[in-house]
């Protein structure tokens, strides 16, 4: 039965300075389109946004990096990103971009609603400014060294080393990562916003969320305990939407505070272009409407506090009914990240494979309360062993035995016999829709899928127990009523396997020659085929994935090879054979002693390499130990590349990168030729 409340389902915004990968569609992207295509067939009323974030420092960057304009960026990761998606089966209803006009529009009205109520105020401060460049420096346009730890390589609003969060008067030489030239001290206004004003009503709305997301709940009391601060909502930038106020030349908005208001534009656009365009208003302050935010753990409080104090001080908006932030997937131990060029991209990922086999795997390791780890290996066996041996192989069978003993069409079921057992297996399956529908709603994403392939095993079992092959010798017509249930069991797999696998689910009505129209979750379970149907064409579901296949890919990616630095393929590798000899100078290569090597326990690749490099001692881990053993390594001359940022592997930290070639299968570790003392640079 359909329900009155209107679902306004938002999926975080992608920022277009690079491709995507699998890390953000496990986080933020695919769960949402499972939850929205549940909603769909149960005929709620669903709104699906999305878009491309597209302002801010770090597009600003690239285009000046690349000697581009930051339209030609955001065009290049906007469409290519919006592609990505559709080939992955993701339905938006509406997927645009920040840099629309309407978003304009849209974020600068925001920004004066909060101007005229006087609830915004300017602050005078120092801030770093470029003399060569004529221009402040936002927090992304300056490195130099942590304060904390002495990294050398800190970015002016966090150290990736040890992970604090900076400002960049705080670095230790600061320079522009554009020129390079060390910048002043000068004094600039920007407008803030109280956040410790809304505390008190954040605390208040937040403590009546009892069935939101440990993780959620946790993260916004970390925040309020220690106290909001006031926020800057505006930056000296060129990029950007402009502060829609005289007397503030060469201001934008912070991309912060304006990113999360194209929820609200891309609303408006999409109700735009039904010539319906005061309907967006029903889903954002409509009594019976439910805003849903899915996210990653890294955006819980630009969601769960800034925005929703934004929303508070603007009025007229409802606040967010839930916001199920998932953790981070994982490859080799470590973040799928687009700046550390740790990541799998999803246009690779879905040219190499059925989409619908990469959005089984990641539903079935989403990170929902804690990080997952990804794999080839794995994704290889979610196709053979489930998709493929178990809903593939049912599908396959009962169509089989269709098509060879029926005609080639959906056989009879008798009115006459006792089909308590027939019957049984379609209740059987409701039940399991029900389970299914009952994880969705509450966001128990794999849960749902672990239920719904459970129906599937039941069916096999029931097909198995039946033994039609013997039925149709000695009772065609108990075979016609088996085979008959077998197909229907295969339609309502169609229904429950959609927000899943869409493009099965598809394939799956075809051979059964029928449409969309029948695809309601409330059809789970009941006879709804026609008999005498002629059956459509049968094809493999999940032809099965080589090991070979895998093989290739985990050198592609360098996994197993030095997990310290996996995997790569994070741009587009046209023009990039070619480094400039600054580039080359950034990699500090350096003589390294083995004292000591040991086998890292529980691995069966790795070792752990304690050296002596000149006056210091580091330690690195390395996949090489089907190479070579602990003995053959220790008291050799190695080459290591000394200031790698270090990571950790199985939990111990790496603090560089030993140099191997490889060959035909072969790897051999880079050693020195003649005497020569650790520590020494190597050119």
């Amino acid at each position: 039965m359909k329900n009155n409340i209107k679902y306004l389902v938002t999926a975080a915004l992608p920022y277009a300075n690079n491709y995507v990968h699998i890390g953000h569609v496990a986080g933020a992207i695919l769960p949402p389109d499972i939850y929205v295509r549940f909603r769909k067939l149960k005929n709620d009323d669903v709104i699906f946004i999305c878009g491309s974030d597209e302002h801010g420092t770090a597009i600003e960057m690239a285009s000046i990096l690349e000697k581009v304009t930051p339209q030609e960026i955001i065009d290049r990761y906007h469409f290519s990103n919006k592609k990505a998606f559709e080939d992955l089966g993701i339905r938006f209803d509406i997927f645009s971009r920040t840099s629309s006009e309407i978003h304009k529009v849209t974020a600068s009205e925001f920004f004066l609603n909060l101007y005229n109520k006087k609830l915004l105020y300017q602050k005078t401060e120092k801030q770093l400014y470029s003399e060569k460049e004529k221009r402040f420096l936002a927090d992304r346009f300056i490195s130099g060294t942590c304060p904390v730890c002495g990294f050398e390589e800190a970015r002016g609003d966090e150290c990736e080393n040890c992970g604090s969060n900076l400002s960049p008067l705080e670095l230790i030489n600061p320079r522009s990562k554009i020129t390079g030239d060390t910048p002043v001290e000068k004094e600039t206004t920007h407008f803030y916003i109280p956040l410790a004003d809304y505390q008190e009503k954040l605390s208040e709305w937040l403590s009546e969320k009892k069935n939101w997301k440990a993780n959620v709940i946790n993260y916004c009391k970390g925040w309020l305990k220690s106290g909001l601060r006031d926020r800057a909502v505006t930056r000296d930038l060129d990029w950007g939407v402009k502060v829609p106020v005289k007397g503030n030349d060469g201001k934008v908005i912070y991309v912060w505070f304006e990113a999360p208001i194209g929820y609200i534009s891309m609303t408006k656009e999409f109700f735009i272009g039904k010539n319906e365009p005061e309907k967006w208003k029903e889903y954002w302050s409509g009594k019976d409407s439910r805003l849903i935010h899915f996210i990653g753990k890294d955006n819980i409080v630009f969601h769960s506090i800034i925005f929703p104090s934004m929303l508070m001080a603007h009025g007229g908006f409802n606040l967010p009914y839930n916001i199920p932030a998932n953790e981070f997937l994982n490859i080799g131990g470590r973040k799928f990240s687009k700046t550390r060029g740790n990541a799998i991209l999803l246009r690779d990922i879905v040219q190499k494979f059925n989409p619908d086999v990469v959005r089984y795997t990641i539903a079935s390791i989403f990170p929902e309360n804690k990080d997952s780890e990804f794999t080839w290996e794995d994704l290889q066996a979610k196709n053979n062993n489930e998709l493929a041996s178990i809903l593939g192989n049912f599908v396959n069978r009962t169509v089989v035995f269709a098509k060879s003993k029926f005609g080639n069409v959906i056989p009879e079921f008798p009115d006459s016999g006792s089909h308590m057992k027939e019957n049984g297996i379609l209740e059987h399956i409701k039940s399991k829709a029900d389970a299914v529908a009952d994880n969705i709603e509450n966001f128990r994403f794999r849960d749902a899928l672990s239920e719904a392939m459970d129906a599937v095993r039941s069916a096999n079992k029931y097909f198995n127990d039946s033994e039609p092959w013997k039925l149709i010798k000695d009772d065609k017509e108990k075979c016609s009523a088996v085979i008959n249930t077998c197909l229907e069991i295969c339609h309502s797999l169609a229904i429950l396997f959609e927000p899943f696998l869409p493009f099965t689910s598809d394939k799956i009505l075809h051979i059964l020659d029928k449409d969309t129209s029948g695809l309601k979750w409330e059809n789970i379970g009941k006879r709804v085929l026609k008999s005498g149907t002629a059956l459509g064409e049968n094809s493999i579901l999940f032809p099965q994935i080589e090991d070979s296949t895998v093989k290739e890919l985990n050198l592609k990616y360098n996994i197993g090879i030095d997990p310290g630095n996996s995997p790569v393929n994070v741009e587009d590798t046209n023009n990039m054979n070619v480094i400039s000899i600054e580039d080359f100078h950034k990699v500090k290569l350096r003589v390294a002693k083995v004292l000591k090597c040991e086998i890292v326990p529980g691995s069966k690749k790795l070792l752990r390499l304690k050296l002596k490099v000149g006056d210091t001692e580091k330690q690195i881990v390395s996949g090489i130990s089907e190479h070579y053993k602990p003995e053959e390594i220790e008291g050799r001359l190695i080459i290591i590349a000394d200031n790698l940022k270090p990571s950790k592997i199985m939990g111990i930290d790496s603090e560089g990168m030993l140099l191997a070639a490889k060959k035909g299968g072969k790897l051999k570790i880079v050693t020195v030729d003649g005497d020569i003392e650790d520590g020494a640079e190597v050119n």
